[in-house]
């Protein structure tokens, strides 16, 4: 299959590494001043991974996009709006569009294949979104990991998990796309609440933190049309280790430096997505107290322990 990978980042350039490792012919294309790009364009090899001489590398949109029967994208999210503007004026039919990539565009909360669906007719260009564990540092030492492809379209989700799972990552059939995708990037804000918890040696609250913020999705998603259930699977859940726990997590790791007065300097998704996440739970009348946390202190100059607190003096309510 003739695959196409649009972003060179971290992630970007492990989906290609691991495209080309099951067999199909790769090409990563990124923007040709990104430090990133540059290290795959003349060295083949970035801090994460080395490319096989099989993985095509350009900074040639046209030709990436013109030349794939699958496109896959994966850059940050706030700026896929943009993004899909420059990708449209290629000819997409046929072609379908994979976004691996965790969050919901802050300025109108929506979703990122809703984002992607306002470019491009369905019936002749569909969409699937890719979510769930893992790291790069991990799949280039072959620790297996399992993930899920979700997509409105049944014929296009199951052929996409057919070809794509491999002896290293096990891909599920996702059934709820609302889900799938609220619940992946909202793991990227309760990563910076577990990384306030780090910077405040109170690390044991993560398992409060788990599931309470697993119970707060829960509530969201099946506000906004979804299966609460999601929550608990592969795409928020399932994702807690690499997110909440992980040295190599940038969400976490932000948290973390925020707490200890430290700047960080990698995009951290959660940022934007708790943005994203306080709009749609205040226009669906939704309680999400530690998203709320989260965006307090990002956004209106909180302090984490005012917050913290707040949240041990809620009222006493029943757990479920």
């Amino acid at each position: 299959m003739k695959i196409s990978v649009l972003g060179s980042g971290r992630w970007g350039s492990c989906i290609a590494w691991y495209l080309d490792r099951i067999g199909n012919e790769v090409v990563s294309c990124g923007l040709k001043d990104a430090p990133d790009f540059l290290e795959l364009y003349y060295k083949h090899r970035n801090s994460y991974l080395t490319f096989p001489d099989s993985i095509e590398v350009t900074p040639d949109l046209e030709y990436a996009v013109t030349r794939a029967e699958v496109i896959v994208i994966s850059i940050s999210s706030q700026h896929l709006r943009s993004y899909m503007k420059d990708i449209t004026k290629y000819n997409l039919d046929g072609k379908t569009i994979v976004l691996c990539m965790k969050g919901v565009e802050a300025d109108t909360g929506k979703r990122l294949s809703e984002v992607v669906s306002a470019f491009v007719d369905q019936e002749k260009t569909p969409i699937a979104v890719w979510v769930g564990p893992g790291h790069p540092q991990d799949y280039v030492k072959g620790i297996p990991n399992c993930m899920v492809i979700d997509s409105s379209n049944a014929e296009v989700k199951e052929k996409l998990v057919s070809e794509f799972s491999s002896d290293l990552i096990r891909f599920y059939i996702g059934t709820d796309l609302i889900g799938s995708e609220i619940g992946a990037a909202a793991k990227n804000v309760v990563g910076i609440a577990a990384g306030f918890l780090d910077g405040l040696h109170m690390t044991s609250l993560k398992g409060a933190l788990m599931s309470r913020g697993t119970r707060e999705i829960g509530r969201l998603i099946k506000a906004l049309g979804g299966n609460e259930i999601s929550a608990y699977g592969l795409c928020h859940l399932g994702d807690y280790e690499a997110t909440l726990f992980s040295p190599w997590s940038h969400n976490r790791k932000y948290g973390e430096d925020l707490a200890k007065g430290i700047k960080f300097d990698k995009l951290a998704e959660g940022v934007m997505t708790s943005k994203a996440l306080k709009k749609l739970a205040d226009e669906n009348g939704v309680d999400v107290p530690i998203v709320t946390g989260v965006y307090n202190v990002l956004f209106n100059g909180a302090e984490i322990r005012d917050e913290l607190g707040k949240l041990f003096m809620r009222d006493v309510k029943k757990e479920f």
